[in-house]
């Protein structure tokens, strides 16, 4: 009975192998090349991860260590934007669809964020190419942000 418990407990903590697959895609260097909506009419602009307006956003590397879980992304500097690195510890939570999730934290590994993190829905990743979205509200409607990456060589 106890052997049953505790193989129970194993198998309801692991991650399925499709999140598996996806988090060794994940391994490496990724470029944000686009960033856009759907489900909205006009133009706006946004502050992502409540910390740089989207166009900061566009050009930045995306790195994922999957041995530990941690990552950066790196934001040029520019007029508009405070460029440098945003640390981050990460992960693929089981869904349909399966999810990118994170949380900032800084150089030694200490959550920054207050316990607030990310959730974007994975609807397409390659071995080179990968499609994030995440929904957000603008006034009373629903948007969704768009997120296109390649991997860097």
């Amino acid at each position: 009975m106890l052997l049953f418990a505790i193989a129970l407990l194993a198998s309801s903590c692991s991650v399925s192998k499709a999140a598996r697959e996806q988090r060794n895609l994940l391994s490496g260097t990724w470029t944000l090349n686009d960033i856009s909506y759907e489900n909205s009419t006009g133009s706006f602009q946004a502050t992502i991860f409540n910390d740089a307006k989207d166009i900061c956003f566009e050009g930045s590397d995306w790195f994922f260590r999957d041995n530990n879980s941690t990552g950066r992304y790196t934001i040029n500097g520019s007029s508009l934007c405070s460029g440098g690195d945003r640390y981050m510890r990460w992960s693929v939570v089981d869904g349909n669809p399966n999810q990118l999730q994170f949380k900032r934290i800084d150089e030694k590994n200490k959550d920054i964020s207050g316990g607030l993190g990310y959730r974007l829905n994975i609807t397409s990743l390659t071995a080179n190419e990968m499609t994030l979205k995440s929904n957000s509200t603008v006034g009373a409607d629903r948007v969704t942000i768009v997120y296109q990456f390649t991997k860097k060589q």
